[in-house]
């Protein structure tokens, strides 16, 4: 249920995510340093709510009502965007949406940890993180229809785009349902703070935050690909070729978390992103830029599903949602120093700079994850894997 919901609601924030660098940069006639800092605070804004939305979860064990807050907030703001006129309003609407989202993150990633056996953890967050992606494939394609349909008139096709957001909503209110096993804890225990966070946990932050300083907006995939001379009508495919790569490896990474070390598909997933930022500064033809945006893809798969199920693991019974939303804190403090420091790079360095920068940010990543020391509970959850699950 939780992927479907999220299928949809990307479906919605996928459509605008593909014309929203377009449409701050052309029809609004923003910088492109502009563009990052909007990204950076929305996402970081974004991160901070993951904080207190999973503290407060922890706290009464209800998942389902932050759920709805959250997706609830993300379906409202979209016809804010086709009405803006200058960047505020761009920025409000960005930032209802994002709080929304960071609202809805610990509790959902909580909620599949609550739900799922630990051998099956990988399979439960992969499959989340695919459909989810499947929205995000098919909004592009989408919003490459509408601009035709609509004479590349983005507001219109805005408006258009909110319709998958209310359903997402309905769909979670109607069909989601919360267990009611779950007995609340004792407030000190939510409350108790980060200090009660399990050294795992501590150390994944750590490197959540270092890696995040190297993610910055999949927009500037977009910008690379305009600037190497992409129609404005065709650059959301930019976004579907990255989507395309993130969903086809989703669900089979997660699973493969279950039977080998999680931390080993990390360390692949980061060199992955190395690779892809390396192609993607050199790259001049829209071929190269096509392959760069492909491994950036595939990294993503060995990254997101991932982290979450390393959490997972790591994390307490009790302190499930304050852990994601302080794993998801850290890696929006960094998105936003990344976006801004990518858009400045960018302005005055041009493509090169900002995606060798990144490269760098993240071989640091991967160093420190190497060092980290290998507790190897994940070869001992796939050993407890029962045989009718092995076969994928």
């Amino acid at each position: 249920m939780l992927g479907i919901v999220s299928l949809l609601m990307d479906l919605s924030s996928e459509i605008y995510h593909a014309l929203l660098p377009a449409f701050l940069t052309v029809t609004l006639g923003l910088p492109v340093a502009a563009m990052g800092a909007l990204d950076g605070v929305a996402e970081a804004t974004a991160n901070m709510a993951k904080l207190v939305s999973g503290r407060l979860s922890d706290r009464n064990r209800r998942r389902k009502p932050w759920i709805l807050l959250g997706y609830g907030m993300a379906a409202l703001s979209k016809p804010l965007f086709p009405m803006a006129a200058s960047a505020l309003p761009v920025l409000g609407a960005r930032l209802v949406d994002r709080v929304g989202k960071g609202i809805r993150g610990a509790p959902r990633d909580a909620m599949i940890a609550d739900e799922t056996p630990p051998e099956l953890r990988g399979r439960a967050f992969g499959l989340r993180q695919s459909l989810d992606t499947v929205g995000a494939f098919l909004a592009p394609l989408a919003a490459i229809g509408l601009m035709f349909a609509f004479a590349s008139d983005i507001r219109a096709v805005f408006w258009v785009a909110a319709i998958p957001a209310v359903l997402s909503f309905l769909f979670a209110w109607v069909m989601l349902r919360e267990a009611k096993s779950h007995a609340p804890v004792a407030a000190k225990m939510a409350w108790g703070g980060f200090r009660d966070l399990s050294p795992g946990v501590k150390r994944l932050i750590a490197v959540g935050f270092l890696f995040g300083l190297a993610r910055f907006s999949e927009g500037f995939l977009i910008l690379k690909a305009i600037d190497a001379g992409l129609s404005l009508t065709w650059s959301p495919l930019v976004l579907a070729l990255f989507n395309l790569a993130f969903l086809v490896l989703a669900f089979p990474a997660g699973a493969l978390s279950d039977r080998i070390a999680p931390r080993h598909l990390l360390l692949g997933g980061i060199a992955l992103l190395v690779v892809a930022d390396l192609v993607l500064a050199q790259a001049a033809s829209l071929w190269a830029i096509g392959l760069g945006v492909v491994l950036w893809g595939a990294h993503m798969a060995f990254t997101q599903g991932i982290f979450a199920r390393m959490i997972a693991d790591e994390a307490g019974e009790h302190h499930r949602a304050t852990s994601f939303g302080a794993f998801f804190f850290a890696s929006g403090v960094s998105g936003l120093l990344a976006s801004v420091g990518a858009g400045l790079l960018w302005d005055r360095g041009g493509p090169a700079a900002t995606f060798t920068s990144a490269a760098a940010v993240a071989a640091v990543a991967g160093a420190m994850l190497w060092l980290l020391p290998d507790r190897g509970g994940s070869k001992e959850a796939a050993a407890s894997v029962p045989k009718r699950h092995r076969g994928g």
